[in-house]
């Protein structure tokens, strides 16, 4: 009476018969997808490889001295600078382009399906449970189907990275146009704004704060998924971890972790700047 009773309920075994027939039905669909991810993960990781590194660290110090100020970029200068000596420079750029790729295929996605959310209610309600269940699913889950459609490495990292880390960029897009206020809208429209109108010269950049945070977010959860990413074959800091674990090497995989830390710390400073210097140039116009 105590023990629940034992019922067979077929679940997994329908969803491997689903995905079988998707390999096999979908595999030009599949193809195609992988086609288009990896033409420009492999153009940005050449164009990385062929910089030399001086001229990648004065890019990067430049862009956070523009956007987070000088304390950034000299923390860039020397982050940048520790990564190299370490010999995590080539690591670091497979890392990045990764990581750029992913979160670019994230922000075409989420931004327009966010935008799609904050205007129709029925389909944030269809559409909330799915990121729910993406946001709590367990990361490794994702490398399953991954591996199914895709085969190993880069391409099925970057599709795992996109399924985990766009949920944020959606969520904080639908957000951030729903907070613009309504006197606002209700301006635009008395003036003769059409929807596309108010969208684009009201709404999205009102919100642009909120959606910034939302690609910062994503930002975050790309670079936390490159560890785990790994075990699919991807390289970059990544594989550098695993195999400090493996290999129980701690030196190895700790000096792979801090370099993840440093470029998660510079992303992350000047990605949030950039909504605020948004922020900043709307109050100075008012």
């Amino acid at each position: 009476m105590f023990e629940f009773p034992e019922l067979y309920f077929p679940l997994g075994d329908w969803i491997n018969i689903a995905v079988d027939w998707l390999t096999l039905n979908l595999e030009p669909f599949f193809d195609a997808i992988t086609i288009g991810i990896r033409w420009p993960l492999v153009q940005i990781e050449r164009f990385l490889w062929w910089l030399p590194w001086w001229a990648v660290i004065i890019i990067f110090a430049g862009v956070a001295w523009r956007f987070a100020g000088r304390w950034i970029a000299l923390f860039t200068v020397c982050g940048m600078l520790f990564i190299g000596v370490m010999g995590l420079w080539d690591d670091t750029m497979t890392t990045l382009a990764i990581i750029v790729t992913a979160v670019a295929v994230s922000v075409l996605v989420g931004i327009p399906l966010g935008i799609l959310a904050a205007t129709n209610d029925r389909f944030e309600a269809i559409l909330r449970p799915f990121l729910d269940g993406m946001q709590t699913m367990p990361s490794f889950v994702y490398l399953i189907p991954a591996v199914f459609f895709f085969g190993l490495g880069k391409v099925p990292a970057v599709v795992a990275t996109f399924i985990y880390a766009v949920p944020p960029c959606i969520r904080l897009t639908n957000l951030g146009i729903r907070q613009v206020s309504t006197e606002v809208v209700e301006a635009g429209k008395a003036f003769g704004s059409t929807s596309l109108q108010l969208l684009f010269k009201i709404q999205l950049p009102l919100a642009r704060p909120t959606i910034m945070t939302g690609v910062n977010q994503t930002i975050m959860m790309a670079l936390a998924m490159v560890v785990i990413a790994s075990m699919i074959g991807a390289s970059g800091l990544g594989l550098e971890v695993l195999r400090g674990i493996q290999r129980l090497d701690v030196g190895r995989g700790f000096i792979a972790g801090i370099a993840i830390v440093i470029l998660a710390i510079i992303i992350d400073r000047v990605s949030t700047s950039l909504g605020k210097v948004r922020r900043t140039s709307q109050r100075q116009s008012k």
